[in-house]
């Protein structure tokens, strides 16, 4: 059997995150953007009668799948979409890592090798072109992710363990979330993904890189992995309701450089934190605020370090715990709760060379500090 490189494990304690690519099928076991040509028309709303919101969904597929597409590797398959009429198309970058060789098949049954033009580890993006006629390509409407909300409704369409044109129905289950990024830092660490749409739509092995709607048929984020502690008696994930998909606010920010340059700077602040405080790390800290990231490394002659940004040095009750570091409540005047929702503005708002205002609380006073952002090591 082939080197199964179609799953991306991400582990966090005993719960396995793992992307949605799919094995091929001989080898499965159970288990600023272009004008776009192709608009849906809306759905909608869950308020009224069952039959009407199913013609609204029926309508939503028969308006998006011609722009949905199966992505299929010598080590696995995927999904992907229409991006532009140029014929780039939008997948994740685990999809198509070491492949060499990229089939793209269009909702149409035509099929056509493609070839990576971009690549973004730390988002897990990637754009591969197509050659086709200007028939089957059907750029798909993108929505925005920030007017996003939990409860919302979404619609997910891919190519689930080579099931192409698959759809399946949930809501946003959470906004902010983060993921390890396939990026590394010089020492080994995983850079952070983040501005991470949550959903309970049913996201399998080969959903990677598919589109995510909104009621309105609008892609609103490109689906990556799943969080699960279930799988087949060979070792395959199997869908739990917990999916992760990369929100589309930052594939706008990304497609048009990987597209022209192949590449894509993050920002860079040189800063850790905690995910979010608990009450024991508050009371710790002696933190009279419950919410913020608390400053527990800077990096050397980064960015935070150079403007002034302080971690913690004191020891305190709690083993491998120090206090005195800063406590950043807000960026660039945005009440900050936690470090996610930081870095979910930082890397959809800023770039390389911006700068931003952290407010910080600093042994019981607030202070604003500017900070100049570099990219990404």
């Amino acid at each position: 059997m082939k080197k199964n490189r179609s799953i991306l494990a991400l582990v966090v304690l005993i719960s396995a995150m793992v992307a949605c690519q799919s094995l091929p099928l001989s080898n499965q076991q159970p288990l600023p953007v272009t004008a776009p040509v192709q608009t849906a028309a809306p759905i909608v709303s869950n308020t009224i009668s069952p039959l009407v919101q199913q013609d609204g969904l029926v309508t939503l597929y028969e308006n998006v799948s011609p722009g949905t597409v199966a992505i299929l590797t010598d080590q696995g398959q995927g999904s992907g979409f229409v991006y532009d009429n140029d014929g780039n198309i939008v997948t994740n970058y685990h999809v198509i890592e070491g492949a060499t060789t990229v089939e793209v098949r269009f909702n149409s049954g035509y099929m056509a090798y493609g070839t990576v033009v971009g690549t973004d580890l730390d988002s897990d993006l990637a754009i591969v072109k197509v050659d086709v006629p200007a028939e089957e390509l059907h750029p798909l409407l993108l929505g925005d992710s920030s007017a996003l909300k939990v409860g919302q409704t979404v619609v997910a369409i891919g190519n689930p363990f080579g099931l192409n044109g698959t759809m399946t129905v949930g809501i946003v289950s959470a906004l902010g979330r983060t993921l390890d990024a396939i990026h590394q830092t010089p020492d080994g660490q995983p850079f952070t993904a983040g501005d991470i749409i949550q959903t309970d739509a049913a996201i399998n092995p080969g959903n990677s890189g598919g589109p995510l709607f909104n009621i309105n048929g609008e892609v609103i984020g490109i689906n990556r992995a799943i969080r699960t502690l279930s799988s087949t008696s060979s070792g395959e994930p199997v869908n739990s309701g917990i999916g992760f998909a990369v929100s589309i606010n930052m594939v706008k920010r990304v497609a048009p450089s990987l597209i022209s340059t192949g590449k894509y700077d993050y920002p860079f602040l040189g800063v850790s934190s905690f995910p979010s405080l608990s009450l024991e790390v508050v009371k710790a800290l002696g933190l009279s605020s419950y919410t913020g990231a608390y400053v527990t490394d800077v990096v050397p002659g980064g960015p935070a370090d150079k403007a002034g940004i302080i971690a913690g040095t004191k020891p305190t009750s709690l083993t491998g715990l120090l206090g005195g570091g800063d406590l950043i409540t807000a960026i660039d005047g945005h009440l900050v709760r936690t470090f996610d929702e930081m870095l979910a503005y930082l890397i959809t708002n800023k770039g390389p060379g911006d700068t931003v205002v952290l407010q910080v609380l600093r042994n019981g006073e607030k202070m604003d500090v500017t900070i100049t952002l570099d990219k990404r090591p």
